[in-house]
């Protein structure tokens, strides 16, 4: 029987179960169980269904369990960022986490820099300011007259509020929190004088953990449902899907670029970087694993493509990528969007939204799906390659590779429109960063392992 350590993994459109364990001194990855996610709207709000996700969650776990070969270890919970749920004082949730793309955080944004000093702001925060950001989905729910904001014990970010139904236990894992633009990025503790200022209550956010912390260990009832002991820890990992990828990848002077529904360029560095010209370029301090800091743009991915594909697979196209990238290869188009502009945030329709920008502003319009898709790629690495000359102008010595990793690595077009856009060789994977990194940082934690260096994983 092995000992196995299980990353629950929970994207913006399904979530996974991955059981993970040592083999001739190798990290082998299993995928134990694969299910949806989704956003719901309910009345005026867009949420997650987070109760059908815990539950998705469980089932993996269960699978994992009767496992004849497989000795459960530990549990490890990454999720995307920003998102949150509160729990009541008996530990009850209060309601559906609401999601970042509903639009009552919308322009919110805008209106603090117009109301605040933001250099100074974000020489302690250091992060992007964007409207999706937990600050402003907070700033949202104060102005509706929320109730959940006078009654609820804890703030739970994603993967902090999967923990506490596992474990009882209420905490803020350090990466995941630092997405919210409510930390120092100094200290890494809570921007308290911030917090109080827009009229939060302090003891509405848990402690901070760092990754490797134990949070807690299986309850009685949960262990019992999963056909677990509550000996089975769950462990604080990178918990920003982000970060347990980056800590996969190669360090600096390498850049990582996590590609996905969202692209994440970075470089592990040790201290903030938090200055205007950081802010100027909308870069983010965002917590890493082992002390690091990752400085990175959050960039908008391949959402273009994911929800391209969905439109055109509903008109009865073919969209699988070994017919849709052979034909982006064989077109040539001269047109470059800004893939960051807000039209394409949450468009009706992907498609001709990216028509109707190219007629806009006096650029060729795409006229096949080929064109298309071309377009967005090369977009793609255009705005990469953007990325890496700011990064270089504050960095003190240039990246010299850009180490691409997660599920978009496996685009090799985009992969190599992202090596001629920014001249530096590319390195793709491993595919499975998030996996890898989640599981990594449990192992230690455990004793399974001393340093991520010890073992081979690809």
């Amino acid at each position: 029987m092995k000992n196995s350590f299980l990353a629950a993994d929970f994207g913006g459109g399904s979530g996974r179960i991955l059981a993970g364990y040592l083999e001739a001194g190798k990290l082998r990855l299993e995928e134990i169980h694969r299910f949806r996610n989704r956003q719901i709207r309910i009345g005026k709000h867009l949420y997650w269904d987070f109760p059908a996700l815990f539950e998705d969650m469980k089932e993996g776990i269960r699978i994992a369990a009767k496992r004849d070969d497989l000795h459960i270890v530990s549990i490890g919970i990454d999720t995307w960022g920003v998102d949150f749920g509160f729990i009541d004082a008996q530990g009850n949730l209060l309601g559906l986490p609401i999601c970042y793309r509903d639009e009552h955080t919308n322009g919110l944004c805008a209106e603090f820099i117009e109301k605040n000093d933001v250099a100074e702001h974000y020489a302690v925060a250091g992060i992007q300011m964007m409207d999706i950001n937990s600050i402003y989905q907070l700033i949202a729910l104060k102005r509706e007259g929320s109730p959940v904001l006078d009654i609820a014990k804890h703030l739970l970010f994603m993967p902090d509020l999967f923990s506490f139904f596992l474990t009882g236990k209420a905490n803020c894992e350090y990466c995941i929190a630092s997405t919210s633009e409510l930390l120092d990025a100094k200290s890494r503790n809570w921007n308290t004088e911030l917090i109080e200022r827009l009229g939060l209550r302090r003891e509405m956010f848990p402690e901070i953990i760092m990754p490797g912390t134990v949070r807690g260990t299986l309850t009685p009832e949960v262990a019992a449902d999963l056909g677990l002991t509550t000996d089975v820890k769950v462990i604080a990992v990178g918990s920003h899907d982000t970060q347990s990828a980056s800590y996969a990848a190669k360090p600096f002077p390498s850049a990582f670029l996590s590609s996905g529904t969202w692209s994440l360029l970075g470089v592990a560095i040790d201290e903030p970087i938090l200055c205007e010209e950081a802010r100027k370029g909308g870069c983010s301090n965002e917590g890493g694993v082992g002390g690091k800091i990752n400085f990175l743009q959050n960039i908008t991915g391949l959402w273009f493509l994911q929800r391209l594909m969905a439109e055109w697979e509903k008109r009865g196209e073919n969209v699988a990528f070994d017919v849709i990238l052979p034909a982006a290869e064989k077109v040539m188009i001269d047109t470059i969007v800004d893939v960051d502009d807000p039209v394409f945030a949450n468009p009706r329709n992907m498609e001709q939204t990216i028509k109707d920008y190219c007629k806009e502003h006096h650029l060729t319009e795409p006229t096949t799906i080929g064109e298309t898709v071309r377009i967005v790629l090369q977009s793609l690495a255009h705005r990469y390659a953007k990325g890496i000359e700011y990064f270089n102008s504050l960095l003190p010595e240039p990246i010299k590779q850009i180490n691409i990793i997660g599920g978009g690595s496996r685009n090799e077009l985009l992969n190599r429109m992202t090596s001629e856009a920014t001249g530096l060789p590319v390195v793709a994977g491993p595919v499975e960063a998030t996996g890898i990194g989640n599981i990594l940082v449990q192992m230690i934690a455990c004793g399974e392992i001393n340093d991520k260096n010890e073992i081979l994983f690809e």
